[in-house]
């Protein structure tokens, strides 16, 4: 079976400088016979090649979700290692035999595998990739360390757990009756906000101005359209600052098929969380199975890309049990957040509603995010205070001033 039990197998990021080249190429027929997706970024020649920018190409592919697994090829297979291990979200290992290997994935849960061609012949190469490709790190106790792996290379990009602490401590803030001007810190707000430009008439000047300002406000991150996340994602190169994008927006009456195809190119092109709409008919209808099927679908692309999955509800168009269904049916399907409304419809984000969603999410821990009319700092912290652990609008920046005012005259 492969990775994580998907139906097929992953598609894999293959890369070789010129000492690895004729490896490369036979990997490739090797990968190809066995069902995988090979998406070649060189080198195509046995001229010389220097290894840096392809392993930078392979560890993109991976990190951003375009391909599940990556190659990296040179005489030794450190120089590769070293490279892809510069971007992001890579875990590159250089495997000299098979329990190397099934080691960097069973307990590292390494997704670049680094050969050297100057040591391995064909046959050792196949079973040490077989080896890699079928292996999966599923220990609790290596999981964790995985885990601490990726703190180490956050560079003051705030994490999940960052954002679940702050906010906790803004709303134990609330309940303790303390004036909020006075003890809650504008950084902590803005953290917990997706600064949004959903409007269909938004032009690129409009989207480097969002981008910009995510960058000075320290924004979690920026929500656009699909057609803008490739140049949201250049914008934003070298910020910790996250691109999160919607799919079936803004009515949710999309086939199954049209969602998950918008997140899986989304993630491609940069995106690292996904705001679905479900589907809102059928969820009246009572068709729970499809609807379940529908918001999996979506989640298990960005599950195998590492990125996060919010379900937007549409609350307005709802009944409370409507509601709390919706968040049971997410919560099978195994999302991460769910969310309020796509700011499109008759109305947004109720305090009612986001404690409502809260209490129901709350036995899974799913996060939950208030969306559509929060407008001012009054509305932020009802809204945290009601359950939600992260805002999206577009008056983030006014949010984050108010609050600057309100300390300032703490």
């Amino acid at each position: 079976m492969y990775h994580r039990g998907v139906s097929e197998p992953p598609s894999i990021a293959l890369g070789a400088d010129h000492n690895g080249f004729e490896l490369k190429r036979q990997l490739a027929v090797h990968l190809a016979s066995r069902g995988h997706r090979v998406h070649d970024c060189g080198t195509d020649s046995s001229k010389a090649a220097d290894f840096p920018p392809i392993a930078e190409a392979v560890a993109r592919l991976v990190a951003s979700g375009a391909c599940t697994f990556g190659i990296v090829i040179d005489g030794l297979g450190v120089g590769s290692a070293m490279a892809a291990n510069k971007i992001r979200g890579v875990r590159a290992a250089t495997c000299p035999d098979e329990e190397t290997a099934r080691s960097a994935r069973e307990h590292n849960d390494a997704n670049v595998l680094a050969l050297g061609a100057s040591r391995l012949d064909l046959e050792a190469a196949r079973r040490i990739v077989d080896v890699f490709l079928s292996a999966s790190c599923t220990v609790e106790r290596y999981r964790k360390r995985v885990e601490m792996i990726g703190a180490l290379e956050s560079g003051g990009e705030v994490s999940a757990d960052d954002v679940r602490r702050i906010t906790e401590r803004v709303r134990e803030l609330l309940h303790g009756g303390v004036t909020p001007a006075r003890t809650i810190a504008p950084n902590d707000l803005a953290v917990l906000i997706d600064h949004t430009l959903l409007r269909p008439e938004a032009t690129r000047a409009d989207i480097e101005t969002l981008c910009e300002e995510a960058r000075q406000q320290g924004f979690y991150s920026v929500c656009v359209n699909p057609a803008w996340v490739p140049h949201a994602r250049a914008l934003l190169h070298g910020a910790p600052v996250k691109v999160c994008c919607v799919v079936g927006f803004p009515l949710g009456a999309q086939s199954t098929e049209i969602k998950v195809l918008e997140a899986r190119r989304a993630i491609r092109e940069g995106a690292r969380e996904i705001d679905m709409v479900i589907n809102i008919g059928a969820l009246r209808s009572h068709d729970d199975e499809l609807v379940f099927k529908d918001i999996r679908a979506v989640v298990e692309v960005t599950k195998d890309a590492r990125a996060l999955s919010k379900v937007i509800l549409e609350t307005a168009l709802l009944s409370d049990e409507e509601k709390v269904r919706a968040c049971q049916l997410a919560m099978r399907a195994g999302a991460d957040f769910v969310k309020t409304s796509t700011g499109f419809s008759s109305g947004g984000a109720t305090v009612e509603d986001v404690a409502l969603m809260a209490r129901t999410v709350a036995s899974r821990r799913l996060g939950v995010k208030a969306s559509g009319g929060i407008r001012s700092l009054a509305d932020a912290l009802r809204m945290i205070e009601a359950g939600a652990t992260r805002l999206g609008t577009s008056s983030g920046v006014k949010i984050v001033a108010e609050a600057r005012a309100a300390a300032g005259k703490g």
